[in-house]
């Protein structure tokens, strides 16, 4: 399957998917008392209902959820059950907000990249502590990326109460980005950034490193039978499962900071809405394909846009379309489970890459 057979395969999918999506919504409105018509009107406006709503809302949420989800299928790909790219994201952000300190009077051409540089760092350097702790003492990595979303989460409250706390100390967040330092806006009165192009640039390169580079071909092979990688392949199994944490880390990394410098401007408690863990969900439906990622983080961008619309306008709670989110996610795996197992016939490659 080419690429962009899989691409178009994906998008055609995440059509049906939302299409889905709003009828289970529907179905759960009218079970918990709420008008249909009010309630996905409010939906559909905030998240395709104007120019602002696409560009500012569903777009925007679109890239960080693409960059963690790729970082979940590099993991997944490798075999690897990483959780933790909302810690790993949150750590990113977290260094991109320690390093802005130091850029004072630093155009942004030199000053986004030294911020998203350090927030890839950080993100990998989390993820190799999950690592670490597999390949040196057999921790499952289910486990460990967990409690490191936890840590993460309070390191994050610790830094803007104490060492990133705003000089007034009232706020328990960090100063403002300076104007300066900002991701460029792409389109003037609307909050689409230079994030999305790069982010786009980034599934691209995934995509072809998995595709075309003997190092992808390694992971895919470790992911697919790690014995058989070892024994016929003579691949350095650990080696490799160890750079792929480190990979799964930066791309979660990245997203914290590309979040930071081109949306929040600031650090704070609850920064990431949950994110990580929704780009679990992301590239699960996206078969773990790096192009499929951009679809399916559009859809959850979307249904998270609309989310928000739906609460603020009609007064449905967010949470509904949560629990749409996750009977998707048990429906592709269902529909995976009953499918004829493709896999046996066209191996490592069925997912295009």
């Amino acid at each position: 399957m080419t690429a962009w057979r899989a691409f178009a395969a994906t998008t055609a999918r995440v059509v049906v998917l939302l299409g889905l999506a709003i009828a289970m919504l529907a179905v759960l409105l009218i079970i918990t008392g709420h008008d249909v018509v009010p309630a996905l009107s409010a939906m559909v406006r905030g998240a395709f209902g104007s120019y602002y709503a696409i560009t500012s809302a569903t777009i925007v949420r679109m890239v960080p959820l693409a960059l963690a989800g790729l970082a979940v299928s590099v993991a997944f790909r490798a075999g690897i059950l990483n959780i933790g790219a909302e810690g790993q994201l949150l750590v990113g952000a977290a260094a991109a907000t320690a390093i802005s300190g130091a850029l004072g009077g630093v155009s942004w051409v030199v000053g986004i990249p030294v911020m998203l540089v350090a927030g890839a760092i950080a993100g990998g350097a989390w993820a190799a502590i999950a690592g670490a702790l597999r390949l040196r003492f057999g921790v499952l990595e289910v486990i460990s990326t967990i409690m490191l979303n936890f840590v993460a989460q309070y390191l994050t409250g610790w830094l803007v109460r104490g060492p990133l706390q705003e000089p007034t100390r009232v706020n328990p967040q960090s100063v403002t980005l300076a104007p300066a330092l900002q991701m460029p806006v792409l389109l003037e009165g609307t909050r689409l950034h230079a994030g999305v192009l790069l982010v786009v640039l980034v599934a691209i390169a995934v995509w072809w490193w998995l595709r075309s580079t003997a190092s992808g071909f390694r992971l895919r092979a470790v992911g697919a039978t790690p014995t058989a990688a070892a024994s016929a392949g003579g691949i350095d199994v650990p080696r490799t499962i160890f750079g792929a944490f480190l990979l799964s880390g930066v791309l979660a990394g990245l997203a914290g900071s590309v979040e930071y410098t081109g949306i929040t401007y600031a650090l704070y408690e609850n920064f990431s809405p949950g994110y990580g863990y929704t780009a679990i969900a992301v590239a699960l439906l996206a078969r773990l394909h790096p192009l499929g990622v951009l679809a399916t983080a559009l859809l959850f961008g979307a249904l998270e846009a609309g989310a928000n619309a739906m609460q603020r306008d009609a007064g449905v709670p967010s949470v509904v379309v949560s629990v749409v989110e996750a009977l998707l996610i048990l429906l592709v795996l269902a529909a995976d489970r009953w499918r004829p197992a493709r896999a046996d016939r066209t191996g490592i490659d069925e997912t295009g890459t």
